[in-house]
């Protein structure tokens, strides 16, 4: 009802997002700089909080993913719209990505090569993965950021998410010592038998162990996952929001999103706050001018899709003007600032004549303050902040679980209907 809602006060629409079966489709992503994805969809063992597409690690399929994904890239080089813009970031997620090490550096080689790639790439990376024959790889293929899947440091928490005893800090700690432009780390908050003692904890041994950035994002339970245990209540996570914020600023820490703080000099690790973006991979997802589509959610399916000089899109939508602007709006107020110059360079329009009775409504209501400027740029308060976090988890509840519990159970799904 909540999406529903936004949708409509938005865009004044009631009728569905659908996405529709489409083959071979890439999405032209214009003449703005644009990022890169690769989905790495390989774990040792399963985490069941986990909601992204992963299988377990097979040395042979992975070799046939690794050969696959080298001729996506270049398919989707030849196919690709001209003019364009540039690759200006590049982020391997998973699953565990490390688990690719042996072919980061020909990846790496091949997206300089067909899409010209010059700029920040990062790379998540499991505990047990932060060797140091691991990260030596990682460094020598060119790779400058490492996000580490900490979640928590306290054994009592990595027991309830059923993460087993990975040793975050030592990993943490290793990284360090490798000298990269930034180092994330994830935590998770409204884990079961978790305070915000705990949670404080855990954000003041990752400030204080090497992390330039720390992620923080709320336990969602989702429909196709297997918990042992469920969420905190939403009252909990306000509280640990509040707490995040506060243990932040005394660690010297701003604000980069709803659930992200970073240091000043830093630059950020952000997969998915970008304006345009090709994803590679299983799973992976594409967001054009004017059209997002998603790849198959099946290792077997991809690799066979894409030896056929195909590029493996099982869904995809297209956005009237209004809709695509609202995902702009959508995923700009998860960073924090709503930029009218951004908008008018990625659409061509005025953000206030767009969406201004929605701006000015949430400036009343304390959401966003202005600048006051003739080129205006909004930022969220904490008020605000914490509206969108709740939004999030109902757009994740509503949309995201949907759309994934429905491709995980066929690899080329007809439709999915969004409301």
């Amino acid at each position: 009802m909540t999406t529903t809602l936004i949708k409509f006060a938005l865009s004044g629409r009631l009728s569905p997002f659908t996405f529709k079966k489409t083959a071979n489709f890439l999405p032209d992503t214009g003449t703005l700089d644009y990022g890169l994805y690769v989905h790495i969809p390989f774990c040792r063992t399963i985490c069941p909080f986990c909601p992204y597409y992963k299988t377990l690690y097979d040395e042979s399929l992975m070799a046939d993913y690794a050969e696959a994904l080298l001729l996506e890239i270049e398919t989707a080089s030849m196919r690709a719209d001209k003019p364009r813009g540039k690759a200006t970031t590049l982020y391997f997620g998973g699953g565990s990505p490390a688990l690719a090490a042996p072919y980061l550096t020909r990846v790496m080689e091949r997206f300089r090569s067909n899409f010209g790639f010059d700029g920040h790439a990062g790379i998540e990376l499991h505990p047990r993965d932060a060797t140091d024959e691991t990260l030596a790889a990682v460094k020598a293929s060119g790779i400058d950021m490492v996000s580490l899947g900490a979640q928590s440091f306290q054994p009592k928490l990595l027991d309830a998410l059923d993460r087993g005893q990975s040793s975050p800090l030592e990993a943490l700690r290793r990284i360090a010592g490798y000298g990269f432009t930034a180092v994330d780390v994830d935590l998770i908050f409204g884990i079961p038998g978790q305070t915000d003692a705990d949670l404080a904890e855990d954000f003041r041994i990752a400030a204080r162990n090497g992390a330039t950035q720390i992620s923080t994002y709320p336990f969602i339970d989702f429909s196709y996952a297997s918990n042992r245990r469920k969420p905190l209540g939403r009252g909990e996570k306000k509280r640990m929001l509040r707490t995040l914020a506060e243990v932040s600023e005394t660690e010297g820490f701003a604000r980069t999103s709803v659930w992200t703080f970073g240091k000043a000099a830093a630059p950020r690790y952000s997969s998915i706050t970008r304006d345009n973006f090709l994803g590679f991979g299983p799973s992976a997802t594409s967001l054009g001018v004017s059209d997002f589509k998603i790849n198959t959610f099946s290792v077997p399916e991809y690799i066979a899709s894409v030896r056929k000089g195909e590029i493996p899109s099982a869904l995809a939508i297209r956005f009237d003007e209004r809709s695509r602007g609202m995902y702009w709006l959508f995923w700009n107020c998860y960073v924090g600032t709503l930029s009218a110059e951004a908008y008018a360079r990625q659409f061509g329009r005025d953000l206030s004549r767009d969406f201004g009775p929605w701006l000015r409504a949430a400036e009343r209501m304390g959401w966003l303050q202005g600048n006051g400027e003739s080129v205006p740029i909004w930022s969220l308060t904490a008020r605000g902040s914490y509206a969108f976090h709740l939004v999030e988890q109902k757009y994740t509840h509503q949309y995201i679980d949907k759309t994934w519990r429905t491709s995980l159970r066929t690899p080329w799904p007809e439709s999915i209907k969004l409301y």
